[in-house]
């Protein structure tokens, strides 16, 4: 995706605020907003912003994973088991 096709003038975005909600929602790309000739903010529509947010979540939680097996806090899948089925025999 090309951000540069998506750059736009705050002045146009104050005037035409309402098309430019419906251009976000129907092509799901952000926009790019300037102001005197520089980059100063990206909008994007509900729906993006959300997937964004949750694969930067998503992508958080595969490097803590990575850490910890870098950090050697690792359980071997046949000491879970052996756990769970012992746990389960308990009951």
């Amino acid at each position: 995706m090309r951000y540069s096709t998506q750059v736009k003038p705050i002045s146009y975005l104050k005037a035409n605020a309402a098309e430019v909600l419906l251009q976000l929602a129907e092509q799901r790309e952000p926009l790019v907003i300037t102001q005197n000739g520089e980059a100063k903010a990206v909008i994007q529509d509900v729906a993006s912003y959300e997937e964004t947010q949750e694969t930067l979540s998503l992508l958080k939680i595969l490097a803590l994973g990575n850490q910890e097996i870098e950090a050697g806090k690792i359980t071997l899948v046949s000491d879970v088991v052996a756990r769970l089925r012992a746990k389960q025999a308990g009951r």
